[in-house]
């Protein structure tokens, strides 16, 4: 599809990458709605992206936010399902100090699972039901997922998260073809946004350091590879690590 064309959702898309996307596509002439729980975020995005308060944890508020967009862009005929968090711990360790056994808490959990899987799930179906009851066609969404799908020490809830959508994003290939739909995943290796910025320095330099290009990444690289999904309608199905070669 060209990119003039598309009436998008980008979940998570005040900040980080998701800000990034939304702004490369609405300089390339999209109609973006912009979905996020940081309303102070939003409120910076440029004119003319259309911005809402989305909880991808509230089902309710999904398919509020969907008929929304849909309706501020004049249609609805792709997504960008960004949205995520991090909740990192070991599933059980033992303290070096007191010798107390340390367990991963059902809250951080539930807490990565319900914005990174199931919110992203409910925005699929939500999306694609509406583009199935207008008609709409062609479509396409892409899936954010991670070079953590492969299995990452202390990422349980990541890992699963990203893992499904991966392989979530071939079963919506599947399952949406005859209505004209097309899937795509990206996973993303460490790149420079709010949610990496915080990370001790030390460990930080100890991952650029594994890394063949040299280098962490920066969004313009992640939407360089969002671009093409976009773009290429032979594209469908597949995930595409975007890592600078740390994953091999």
């Amino acid at each position: 599809m060209k990119l003039d064309e598309l009436k998008i959702i980008v979940t998570g898309g005040a900040q980080g990458m998701g800000a990034h996307f939304a702004q490369r596509l609405h300089e390339a002439g999209a109609q973006v709605a912009v979905g996020d729980v940081n309303e102070e975020a939003l409120a910076k995005l440029p004119e003319g992206i259309h911005r809402r308060r989305l909880d991808v944890g509230d089902v309710d508020d999904i398919e509020s936010f969907v008929k929304w967009a849909a309706d501020a862009m004049g249609g609805l005929n792709s997504l960008i399902n960004n949205a995520g968090i991090i909740r990192d711990g070991l599933l059980v360790k033992k303290d070096k100090k007191t010798g107390e056994i340390l367990k991963l808490s059902k809250r951080d959990w539930d807490a990565v699972i319900a914005v990174n899987l199931t919110g992203a799930v409910w925005m699929v179906r939500e999306v694609c039901a509406h583009m199935i009851e207008t008609g709409t066609s062609p479509g396409v969404v892409v899936n954010m997922s991670s070079i953590a799908r492969h299995g990452n020490r202390g990422q349980s809830n990541y890992v699963s998260a990203k893992a499904a959508l991966a392989a979530n994003t071939v079963t919506w290939m599947r399952e949406f073809a005859p209505y004209g739909i097309r899937f795509g995943a990206i996973a993303p290796g460490m790149v420079e946004t709010p949610m990496t910025q915080g990370m001790n320095q030390a460990a930080k330099d100890a991952i650029v350091k594994s890394i063949p290009v040299g280098r962490i990444g920066v969004p313009e690289d992640l939407w360089i590879a969002v671009k093409f999904v976009l773009e290429c309608d032979y594209f469908n199905g597949r995930t595409i690590d975007v890592d600078g070669g740390a994953g091999l």
